[in-house]
């Protein structure tokens, strides 16, 4: 049996990376870059500077951490690819 979930009801908010624990904040970016369909270019990138350019998008305001209050789930984002209504936390 599977779930509906009513997408109307799904609300982002916007958590500032600055704000979560340098460990967790690692793990989720190491989550995000190994997800099946992230794309890095032609040339394959270690790890670490996968990390440090998610990183550095965080910083620049590029990309963002996300919180869904219905799923309960958190992701990152690239602004440019978004028209989620997000607000800040």
């Amino acid at each position: 049996m599977g779930y509906a979930i009513d997408l109307r009801k799904t609300k982002k908010v916007e958590v500032p990376y600055d704000q979560i624990e340098p460990e967790i904040l690692r793990v989720m970016i190491e989550e995000y870059i190994t997800r099946d369909g992230t794309f890095y270019g032609e040339v394959e990138m270690a790890m670490q500077d996968k990390v440090d350019m998610v990183i550095n998008q965080l910083k620049s305001g590029e990309s963002a951490i996300t919180w869904d209050l219905y799923l309960q789930t958190g992701t990152i984002i690239l602004r440019k690819d978004t028209k989620l209504n997000i607000q800040n936390w």
